[in-house]
């Protein structure tokens, strides 16, 4: 489909200056992408259902996800038909068999992901395959969103290609993929928001490419789907961890800079002056408003419900917004309650750890652990670490350094969002480190795909342009020999990512350092 609209007339050279054209035919542009799409499929839902066990927070998601079934809300107690507590979610098979008493159950994080993860016990009921579905679902899906944005933001198959493959062998990105945890649903609706801002951004410069009838301030460019879209994934993000909120913020100034910068292209006599005119305000209301809705609504279930925690908090109150539905004033406080447990969360853990040790991957998570027979050894082990990649994480920290250089040289607009994006999802955490607030290295899961572009970015750099055979050659052979120690490492790391059976000393080999344990 052309990005033109209907009637719009567009001087090709100036549309293919603002929006150059995709490279290639449209079936290799999906070829690539859908193979390694397929290849961390393979990955993430290969022996799902193991361990058979419920491996750290899936004690809690999975449990409040089947409450969610059943009542729209998280219900604070589980009982069994003689009135014993059940903490294990592996025993909860159904109605006949469980009893919840009680009222609603106090939660720290909103209701989207669990939502997602309550799909997948839907389908496939309360078993480990069950109700870690949703999260490798989405984590294989990422690969293929990373893959075409790339492509779009390169106009490269082969780069796009080469990020979704990154992003199919990160350690980290595997485990979150394979667990029932949130992160990997903020990555994916982090991610996806991205994506439409990346669309939005060539659909808005080749619209502007075919209105330049006001050169002071440029025209309006009508209604922009696609970054209307991106506040919808914005608010899912939010949904389902209050941390998406940095990318709100974030991606909101990015949008903004992208319309200046695009009508200062154009040759608009005042792009910044244009963009807060014809701009700022639809922006706004597509990022910011649509996102807040977005969140809103994934309390749906909330607000039918009976016996959510403080449902019905304001029922009867008066003061001073007492104009306001009760149902919102309920929620509000219920928000105020768990603002105040997320800034007083101090307690200490023996796997938490700092942003700053993230990216080196200092202390990482230990998902599950024990020490099973069948090995062959006097003593087995078998594991699910939530480690990156270090040849994916390691050589981020330098890719990042060059697209820092870059953008200060060039103002590459690519090389912007890849910091900003990663910065959104590093940064942030810093402030609530000066608090003490317990932290774990998961926490950077939406950090992976910024991880790769700028990887890629940094690649597609080392390549330089098609004419330059010479140093096409030596790019070529550097990248691929980078490509193939990521997979050499991903191929080490794997077993214990996944909870295979090793010997000990195959598992301490895996243990780079005594911090991992």
């Amino acid at each position: 489909m052309s990005l033109m609209t209907r009637g719009e007339r567009a001087d090709f050279s100036l549309q293919a200056w603002l929006s150059p054209p995709q490279p290639g035919r449209r079936f290799l542009g999906w070829l690539g992408p859908l193979l390694v799409t397929a290849f961390a499929a393979f990955f993430r839902f290969d022996r799902l259902g193991q361990p058979h066990a419920v491996v750290f927070d899936e004690t809690y998601y999975a449990k409040d996800a089947l409450a969610l079934l059943k009542f729209g809300a998280e219900h604070s107690t589980i009982k069994d038909a003689e009135g014993k507590d059940l903490a294990d979610p592996l025993i909860l098979k159904g109605d006949t068999d469980t009893i919840w008493t009680g009222g609603g159950s106090f939660v720290a994080h909103p209701p989207a992901g669990k939502w997602m993860i309550a799909s997948g016990e839907w389908l496939f009921g309360m078993t480990p395959f069950g109700w870690r579905f949703a999260a490798a679902l989405f984590g294989t899906l990422s690969v293929l969103v990373l893959a075409r944005v790339t492509r779009r933001m390169t106009r490269s198959t082969l780069l796009g290609t080469g990020a979704g493959l990154l992003l199919a062998l990160d350690g980290l990105h595997l485990v979150a993929s394979r667990t029932a945890i949130l992160d990997v649903f903020v990555m994916f609706w982090v991610l996806a928001a991205f994506g439409c801002l990346v669309v939005d951004r060539d659909v808005a410069r080749a619209r502007l490419a075919g209105r330049l009838d006001d050169l002071r301030f440029g025209p309006r460019l009508g209604m922009r789907w696609w970054r209307l879209a991106a506040g919808v994934c914005l608010g899912l993000a939010c949904g389902t961890k209050w941390s998406g909120v940095f990318f709100v913020a974030a991606f909101g100034v990015m949008t903004f800079l992208w319309d200046s910068g695009a009508r200062r292209a154009a040759g608009i006599h005042r792009p910044s002056a244009g963009a807060l005119r014809r701009d700022a305000l639809p922006a706004f209301v597509s990022v910011v408003i649509v996102s807040a809705v977005t969140y809103v609504a994934s309390w749906a279930g909330w607000f039918a419900s009976d016996v959510g925690w403080g449902r019905h908090w304001a029922d009867g109150r008066g003061g001073t917004f007492s104009f306001v539905p009760a149902p919102l004033r309920s929620l509000w406080h219920y928000h105020a309650q768990v603002m105040g447990f997320h800034t007083g969360l101090d307690d200490r853990h023996r796997y938490q750890s700092w942003p700053w040790d993230w990216p080196l991957l200092r202390r990482p998570v230990a998902f599950y652990y024990s020490e099973p027979s069948g090995c062959g050894a006097a003593k087995c082990s078998r594991e699910v670490l939530g480690v990156g990649t270090p040849a994916i994480w390691w050589a981020a920290l330098f890719a990042l350094a060059v697209l820092l250089g870059w953008w200060l040289l060039h103002r590459d607009w690519r090389a912007g969002a890849v910091l900003l994006g990663y910065g959104a999802g590093f940064l942030p955490w810093f402030y609530y480190a000066a608090g003490d607030r317990t932290m774990f290295a998961f926490y950077a899961t939406p950090m992976i795909p910024f991880m790769v572009l700028a990887i890629v970015l940094s690649l597609g750099l080392l390549l330089g342009p098609a004419e330059e055979s010479g140093r096409r050659l030596v790019g070529a052979t550097l990248s691929g020999a980078y490509m193939l120690t990521v997979l050499a490492n991903f191929y080490l790391l794997h077993p214990i990512l996944t909870a295979r059976v090793l010997t000990y000393d195959q598992w301490r080999f895996r243990i780079w350092f005594d911090t991992w344990i």
